[in-house]
Order: C-alpha cells, then sequence, then structure tokens
C-alpha cells in the first residue's frame, strides 16, 4: 500500500472532523497523521490526513467524501508539487554523561532549544516527516522522557490552492 496526502476543505462546523474520520474508518483506512485547523477565513477548515491504501479504494474513499455535506473540497497532495512540514516536540533527559551528544544531534539536525533545565532539555523541530522520524530514532538511543509531534501541514507551491478544488 502506498501512502498518499489528501487535503480536505471543510466548512468549519461542529462535528464534521468525525464525520471525515468515520469515512476513513468505514473504509479501512489508518490514519497516520491528522492536522485540522481554521483556515484564512473562520468559515472553513482545513483537514490535512496521510494514510495508506491502494489507488482504487482511495479514489472510493475520496468519492465517497465528496457526498458528505459540509465538504467544499477535496484535493491530493503529492510531494513533488506541495510543501509539507510537520513540528516535533522531544524532551530528553539532561545527563552530564550524555548532554553534548544530544546537543550535537541537535544542532545536527537543526532543532531548536525551547526548554533547558536541570532534569530535562526540549527540542523543537519543524521539518519533513522523515528527518524528524530520523531525529526521534537518533534520540531514542539516550533517553527520551516525551514526544508530541503535529501532523503534517501541507500546502501546494505556487498560485494553486485548495479552494480552487471546489466541489461540483
Amino acid at each position: 500500500m502506498n501512502n498518499f496526502t489528501i487535503a480536505i476543505l471543510v466548512r468549519n462546523k461542529y462535528g464534521v472532523l468525525n464525520r471525515v474520520t468515520s469515512m476513513f474508518r468505514r473504509r479501512q483506512f489508518n490514519i497516520t497523521s491528522l492536522n485540522v485547523s481554521e483556515t484564512e477565513t473562520d468559515a472553513y477548515s482545513r483537514i490535512t490526513v496521510v494514510s495508506a491504501g491502494d489507488q482504487r479504494n482511495k479514489e472510493q474513499l475520496m468519492d465517497q467524501l465528496y457526498k458528505l455535506p459540509d465538504v467544499v473540497s477535496i484535493k491530493e497532495l503529492d510531494e513533488i508539487s506541495s510543501i509539507s512540514r510537520e513540528v516535533l516536540l522531544i524532551k530528553v533527559e539532561n545527563n552530564a554523561d550524555i548532554r553534548r551528544d544530544v546537543l550535537d544531534a541537535a544542532v545536527a539536525f537543526g532543532a531548536e532549544t525551547v526548554d533547558y533545565t536541570k532534569e530535562s532539555i526540549v527540542f523543537q523541530l519543524t521539518s519533513k516527516r522523515q528527518k524528524i522520524d530520523e531525529f526521534i530514532e537518533l534520540l531514542m538511543d539516550y533517553n527520551v522522557i516525551e514526544i508530541c509531534r503535529t501532523g503534517v501541514c501541507t500546502l501546494e507551491r505556487g498560485s494553486v490552492n485548495l479552494r480552487q478544488a471546489v466541489k461540483l
């Protein structure tokens, strides 16, 4: 199965997120990343979903999503024509024996130190999903206390936008 990213523009109303994610459940797609936020207007929300599935089922899923009354538009986004980023906050034990290695790893990945105490260090990294996965994997050799990451945020390059894919 292949991963795919779908951006869904919906009316910003109570219960819409539940109806959209229920469609993924009914089609037996596992959501590996989910990001929901208001858009440039508070009348709409943008839902960005990363999931895995074959082409036929994905097309059926998109057809079913279009049937939901609050879905305004849907667009599949690919790595070539869009920009994707994710934010990671990761808390690591602050231990004198490993401190230098952990700080060097953060510098190598471009992570920012956002909290530093005697007990822990919190790093923030905004990057592509793969780079964040690699940073987490590297830090797992140390005492990772807690991880929090956003879902993927994706926008198409250039002047193209989700509103141009308005539902028929």
